[in-house]
């Protein structure tokens, strides 16, 4: 007997829609041969099967079966083919009625006592099924996560045998699992640990991140050791807008694509930050393996990457991230296929002037020679630096100042402004990205167009001037002039004002100061 059951398969952080195909009473001894390109965790499905049909006491085929995973050439990979597959040998053989499968995807791993246990993917499944206008057959964790995109229906199943009892309508009191019920319904959690309010002095620095955040600009830091760059930065996560729900099914898709379930590090919606260590090899920050996957800075997607001691990052991995600080995505191409990953993220990154650290440090001598110092700043190429919007010098706080500075302004307040330019910005694009598919929307000035600099960033005459000099005289590229009028968009949002002010401007060009021939560059 022929069964069909519908199924996916992850490519990258999108789902691509499989059959799971079974045809029992073949010819020859009983035995249950997978085909369709699977790999071994895929094979091993057999036994645990086997296993699940034994301890859940369903029957086993007793004929040779043959399991067909469809389309042939796309590579399948992990277990969550075991309870599609487990379905359609028992629909093969009766159990279940063929026609309850066509109105459903599943995707699940088995134990072998029969228990299913979550899957990668549960968003991109999610969003396979309502492009084919089905609902969602998936274990607890993966279909709370599944939950959140509108449209399908999904079901929880926690055993093979509740599956197959739903399946076969005896259980017609089961209800779909509802919003209400995730745990990312509930919004953010308590107050983080930290608050600006403990960061002393730095006042032009806090007043650089914030612009950054308000617009979603890159931004680096350079500064002595201990001058606050990374207190700063760990920071930056008690000022960031909260996600739409957009967004977040952005952040959790790619999550849920690496295997990182949300529910587990209790995490709810909120833009992640990722700071990983400098040691991290290519493929961990920019994505890839033998089958291609997220990285760090897909990961960061819709947040925050923060990179501290930004020239021990080796050089090859720095270099990829052009593309993606330019397009909002990463290509990877590998034997198994080309994956395109999102990557949309705020770039926030902290470097010492020198190899020792001390380079115009009022306090402490610099003892690199002028070589060390040339090769330390020639880590970080000109075409990478130009993708960064704002510089920022962190200057070493005297112990004076350190002992009687007051407490500055709190994260709650800083967000406050911060969301307001935001939404300055949401209503700005309203209109035009209406019709744009959700990874289209230009959600925040960094992302402006060009066709949008030029019609939201006009400077007249006097404006214009000044931004000509300050270009002539910096040595900047066409993309720092870009770059320049975005943030003083941003500014000019954060101060509420529909035009952009010269004030507004000079600031803007102030950020882009280190890109002059000073002691650091």
């Amino acid at each position: 007997m022929f069964s069909n059951v519908h199924s996916g398969a992850l490519r990258g952080v999108e789902a691509c829609p499989v059959q799971v195909e079974s045809k029992s009473n073949m010819p020859g001894d009983p035995h249950v041969f997978i085909v369709g390109l699977p790999d071994a965790a895929v094979k091993e499905s057999v036994d645990r099967v086997m296993a699940a049909f034994s301890n859940s006491k369903l029957p086993s085929p007793k004929s040779k079966t043959i399991v067909n995973l469809a389309p042939g050439d796309l590579r399948k990979e992990g277990p969550m083919y075991d309870l599609p597959i487990a379905i359609a040998m028992l629909a093969g053989n009766g159990v279940i009625p063929p026609n309850f499968l066509e109105k459903y995807i599943i995707a699940g791993e088995l134990g072998l006592d029969g228990s299913v246990r979550s899957v990668k993917g549960g968003v991109s499944l999610a969003l396979l099924a309502r492009k084919e206008n089905r609902d969602l057959i998936l274990p607890k964790k993966s279909a709370e996560e599944a939950v959140l995109v509108e449209g399908p229906k999904v079901y929880v199943v926690e055993t093979l045998s509740e599956c197959v009892n739903f399946l076969s309508g005896k259980l017609p009191d089961k209800k779909p699992l509802t919003v209400e019920k995730s745990p990312f319904a509930a919004g953010l959690d308590a107050p983080p640990p930290v608050d600006f309010s403990e960061v002393k002095g730095q006042k032009h620095v806090r007043r650089a991140v914030e612009v950054a955040v308000a617009g979603g600009h890159n931004i680096l830091m350079i500064g002595s050791p201990g001058s606050g760059k990374s207190m700063i930065a760990k920071r930056i996560p008690t000022i960031l807008p909260e996600p739409s729900l957009d967004e977040f099914l952005e952040i959790l898709g790619v999550h849920s694509a690496a295997g990182m379930t949300l529910t587990d590090e209790r995490l709810s919606i909120r833009r992640p930050f990722r700071a990983p260590h400098h040691t991290i090899s290519d493929v961990g920050l920019i994505g890839g393996g033998s089958s291609p996957g997220p990285g760090e800075i897909s990961l960061a997607h819709n947040g925050v990457l923060f990179l501290d001691e930004f020239p021990e990052f080796k050089r090859s991995a720095l270099e990829v991230m052009r593309q993606p600080l330019e397009d909002g995505e990463v290509t990877i191409s590998r034997a198994a296929g080309k994956v395109t990953l999102p990557s949309r993220f705020m770039l926030v990154a902290a470097m010492n002037p020198c190899p020792c650290g001390y380079l115009g440090d009022s306090r402490r001598k610099c003892v690199c020679s002028p070589l060390q110092i040339q090769r330390y700043r020639a880590r970080i190429s000109g075409p990478l630096l130009d993708r960064i919007d704002i510089h920022i010098e962190a200057p070493t706080l005297s112990i004076d100042e350190l002992r009687t500075s007051a407490p500055g302004e709190s994260s709650a307040v800083m967000r406050e402004r911060i969301v307001a330019a935001r939404e300055r910005q949401t209503r700005r694009f309203a209109g035009e990205d209406a019709a744009a598919p959700a990874g289209d929307k230009t959600r925040c000035n960094a992302r402006m167009s060009s066709r949008q600099i030029r019609e939201y960033c006009e400077l007249d005459s006097s404006q214009g001037l000044i931004l000509q000099r300050a270009m002539e005289r910096l040595g900047l590229s066409a993309r720092a002039f870009d770059r320049i009028l975005k943030v003083s968009r941003t500014i000019a949002d954060l101060a509420g004002s529909e035009k952009i002010q010269t004030e507004h401007l000079l600031e803007a060009i102030n950020y882009r100061s280190l890109d002059r021939v000073s002691q650091y560059f």
